[in-house]
């Protein structure tokens, strides 16, 4: 067959090939949940009945919240990873809970319970298990958020000189915000980097050249550098101590070094039985300016996605007619491609044309993200101009290594 041929073959492929995108499931913030539990009472122990008909609920409910939390057919594919791994410590998902009534019946013991589940922790730990994935369309993002209480002499950080290790409650409560918007929040808990191993320095706590460089080594798109902290109040509040707190968040784009989005809200608050008042404060603040900065990325991000380039993409590897087929189908569910042309076609390997809303970094993690029966893809070159994509054998399960995409020429210069 001639090339002129093939190209025309192909081309009819391609049209064929192309169908509408499928949709993402939507996510919800903290889930509060109305829950049922039942436990027989042996003997006359109805203490005991009552604390497990008390567990029995709180189990039902962090259930609920992991049907809401991933679709449908993900629900239903890991049933025994729920039970195996989430439930035996569902409580670890319960921010609070009341019991709402209770009562006998027959030889069983009756509780109706009302339960606010972590929806955010429990879609990191999916989405470490690989079971809940970030929206590949979403930025990858880097959080550095220093934080003082009132009993903190000096901030805390993990970064930087002399870091100490710390609970920040502001990054937790946006990384669980963020998370809950399919955003891919990166080196977070034992993840966490060490700068110096990258060669890093920082010469202060808010340097920002330092924490765009380390956000390029881990292959972020954007970095959130702020503070958060908290102080007495001078004002009491109902006559018991209050707090005042500030969060203060630069967001960068890891391209260009730029500011994209920033935000300063403050907050008050007093402690109560679960929180002490400065961090209460602080989350406060916290969520107000994660409502800020959240319309902010929106608006940049989205406008940074329409960009449109135009790449060249090389295909080559083993099997390449069917698993070339294959990688177009995918292509097909990617609504960033505008336009795809053929340019040359061979038995083992194709060359390809293509214009996408985004740039080669952002097609490649998007295209690994994809999943393909018995072979899987990686990206053997990438640059700001070409991506060069080679089929593998063995099962592609989807999910990104750190280093399983090169970074492309124009990632690892800021301009």
């Amino acid at each position: 067959m001639g090339i002129r041929k093939q190209a025309v073959v192909w081309a009819a492929i391609f049209a064929i090939l192309f169908l509408g995108p499928g949709g993402a499931a939507a996510t919800t913030d903290e889930i509060q949940i109305l829950t049922t539990g039942v436990q027989s009472i042996a003997g006359e122990k109805i203490p005991e009945a009552r604390q497990a008909a008390v567990s029995e609920a709180l189990k039902q409910a962090v259930t609920q919240a992991f049907a809401q939390v991933v679709p449908p057919r993900t629900f239903a594919d890991n049933l025994e990873f729920l039970y195996s791994r989430i439930l035996p410590s569902a409580e670890d998902y319960i921010s609070t809970f009341r019991v709402l009534g209770e009562a006998t019946y027959e030889d069983s013991y009756l509780v109706g319970v009302e339960s606010r589940v972590q929806s955010g922790l429990l879609a990191q730990v999916l989405a470490k298990a690989g079971i809940f994935d970030a929206d590949a369309d979403q930025p990858r993002i880097l959080l550095l958020i220093a934080e003082q209480t009132a009993s903190d002499l000096l901030p805390k950080y993990w970064w930087g000189n002399n870091p100490e290790p710390y609970h920040s409650h502001a990054e937790i409560q946006i990384a669980d915000q963020m998370t809950q918007n399919r955003f891919n929040v990166v080196a977070l808990g034992e993840n966490r980097p060490d700068p110096k191993d990258y060669g890093i320095q920082f010469r202060s706590i808010y340097d920002t050249g330092a924490a765009v460089d380390l956000a390029q080594e881990l292959d972020a798109d954007l970095v959130v550098l702020g503070r958060a902290g908290a102080t007495e109040s001078g004002n009491p509040m109902e006559d018991e101590k209050g707090f005042d707190a500030v969060v203060r968040l630069n967001v960068l784009d890891v391209t260009t070094g730029k500011s994209v989005a920033d935000c300063e809200h403050q907050a008050a608050a007093k402690a109560d039985a679960d929180q002490p008042g400065d961090v209460r404060a602080i989350v406060r603040a916290v969520d107000l300016a994660y409502a800020d900065l959240s319309a902010q990325l929106d608006q940049s991000w989205a406008r940074k996605q329409r960009e449109q380039t135009r790449f060249t993409i090389w295909i080559e590897g083993n099997q390449f007619l069917p698993r070339f087929i294959a990688l177009e189908k995918r292509f097909a569910e990617m609504t960033e491609i505008q336009n795809v042309v053929p340019r040359e076609i061979g038995s083992d390997q194709a060359v390809l044309e293509m214009v996408y809303e985004g740039s080669t970094e952002q097609f490649a993690r998007h295209i690994m993200r994809k999943t393909f029966d018995g072979f899987g893809i990686e990206i053997a070159e990438l640059t700001e101009t070409d991506v060069r994509i080679r089929f593998i054998d063995g099962t592609n399960t989807g999910e990104v290594g750190e280093s399983t995409i090169p970074q492309s020429d124009n990632e690892k210069t800021r301009q």
